[in-house]
C-alpha cells in the first residue's frame, strides 16, 4: 500500500475515533443536543414573557386612562361603591 494511502486511512480512522468519542462523551454531541433543546425551550419562554409583558403594558395604560378599566380592576379587588349593598350567598 502506498504511503499516501496509509496516511489517508490513518486520517479516516482518527476522524472516526474522534467522532465516536464526541458522540459518546458527556461534553460532546449529547451535550450539544441537550443545550440546543434548552435554548429552544428558553426562546419559547421568552416569547411567552414578551406576550405577557405586552398584555400587562396595555392593561396598565388602560388603567391610567380608561374609567371602565379602572372600575373593573377595583371590583376585581373587592371594592364597592358607597351606596351598594353586598349580599353573600352560600352554595350547598
Amino acid at each position: 500500500m502506498p504511503p499516501r494511502r496509509k496516511v489517508l486511512w490513518a486520517a479516516v480512522i482518527l476522524a472516526g475515533v474522534l467522532t465516536l468519542g464526541s458522540i459518546t462523551a458527556e461534553g460532546g454531541f449529547r451535550r450539544y443536543l441537550s443545550l440546543r433543546a434548552e435554548v429552544s425551550s428558553l426562546k419559547e419562554r421568552q416569547r411567552s414573557l414578551k406576550d405577557e409583558n405586552t398584555r400587562l403594558r396595555r392593561e396598565a395604560q388602560a388603567l391610567q386612562s380608561d374609567a371602565a378599566a379602572q372600575e373593573r380592576a377595583a371590583r376585581e379587588a373587592g371594592f364597592v361603591k358607597p351606596d351598594e349593598v353586598i349580599i353573600h350567598l352560600e352554595g350547598k
